[in-house]
């Protein structure tokens, strides 16, 4: 529900009944992954999606019903090869989906997970998944060193998997989870953390057009740099902070984490040279510095004469960015942007005509620090 947690948000401050749909496991290549979801209220609106179009009508009439009868359901779509009418997943891949009524007034968990995920607040909600045994309504919610609120309907299955869910809160990831081998219970855990941060150094043109983009791709964007004359908010769209600081004194208190971006845009080794310095060193998503192929092998003797070594080094993207032939600041910004999203989901940045395999892949999962619990 995190991509439409605002609206749903609204729709519980409104304090009526609407249904909403849950993609709770994924198989083969699917448009949309565990957490993607359709509500519909009493008035038939529709926000969200479960499948980039393919089954949404399906599951828009099947929200009417749970809305009406009140019992949830849990459906699944995959790819129909016996009739080319009927409802089914084209890619071929397959979607399980959980469609449950929510009266605000009697699910007091999941209003205020919607309400903490609106603010993009660190949050986990913790449902029950095709499981006979579990009542209609349970929930968990859970918060990085705060007491779980509400229940699963055993205090065993909410302290293993209040814990486990707090390992995928850590990571940011949403998924189905087993509390633990042979569990009859199957779990939908959906994490909210606050947007990834997008640091681009240097006030120049491409800043400006990589900022608009990093803004539509979900990242909260700053921008440094230590010429006031540049660093102005006038220069950037809406909602991009602007800092006038040195950039790696800037880094240096920079709330940074795994997910973090940083694209070093200066061309100018007094900034360049101690912000890579900086930067290299940082458990950060990526690290991507702009220029020609002279100025990266002038900039590697730099950061090597400063003591980095080869290790530090190869975590260096430069010149950052995909080879699209770009020219224009715009241009330059979107291949530097599809080279961050190829390098968060493990791809290859290659034509899918030249490809072969999944074009949807699962998200890549950090691996616990614990291994599964066994059963208690």
């Amino acid at each position: 529900m995190l991509d439409i947690a605002e609206e749903l948000h609204r729709w519980c401050l409104r304090a009526e009944p609407f249904a909403v749909a849950t993609v709770s496991q994924v198989g083969g290549s699917t448009p949309r992954g565990p957490g993607a979801a359709l509500a519909v209220d009493g008035a038939g609106t529709a926000v969200g999606s479960v499948s980039g179009g393919c089954v949404e009508a399906a599951v828009y009439d099947l929200c009417a019903d749970v809305l009406a009868d009140g019992r949830p359901l849990v459906r699944s779509f995959g790819f129909s090869t016996d009739d080319l009418f009927d409802i089914g997943l084209t890619c071929g891949g397959t979607v399980e989906v959980l469609i449950e009524r929510i009266v605000p007034a009697d699910r007091p968990e999941i209003v205020a997970f919607l309400a903490a995920a609106a603010r993009r607040e660190r949050v986990a909600l913790v449902r029950p998944v095709a499981d006979p045994a579990a009542g209609p309504g349970r929930a968990l919610v859970v918060r990085p060193d705060h007491p779980d609120r509400g229940s699963l309907g055993a205090a065993e299955l909410d302290r293993i998997a209040g814990d486990r869910a707090r390992e995928l809160l850590a990571a940011g990831t949403t998924g189905p989870l087993v509390p633990w081998p042979g569990h009859a219970t199957r779990l939908l855990v959906e994490s909210s953390v606050p947007a990834p941060r997008l640091l681009l150094f240097g006030a120049v043109d491409v800043a400006a057009a990589l900022a608009r983009l990093g803004s539509v791709l979900g990242y909260r964007v700053t921008v440094c740099d230590a010429r006031p004359v540049f660093a102005t908010p006038a220069r950037f769209p809406a909602g991009v902070e602007v800092v006038v600081d040195w950039p790696h004194r800037y880094l240096a208190t920079a709330d940074v984490d795994a997910r973090t971006v940083i694209c070093v845009l200066t061309h100018d080794p007094k900034f360049d040279v101690p912000l890579l310095e900086r930067a290299l060193g940082l458990p950060v998503a990526y690290v991507g510095a702009m220029g020609s192929r002279r100025t990266h092998d002038d900039r590697l003797a730099r950061l090597r004469a400063v003591g980095l070594d080869e290790t530090r080094l190869a975590r260096l993207r430069s010149p950052l960015g995909l080879d699209l032939g770009a020219r224009s600041p715009e241009e330059t910004a979107l291949s530097i942007a599809a080279e961050i999203v190829s390098d968060r989901h493990g791809r290859s940045g290659l034509p899918l005509t030249g490809t072969s395999g999944t074009i949807h892949p699962p998200d890549r999962v950090r691996p616990s620090a614990r291994p599964a619990p066994t059963r208690p």
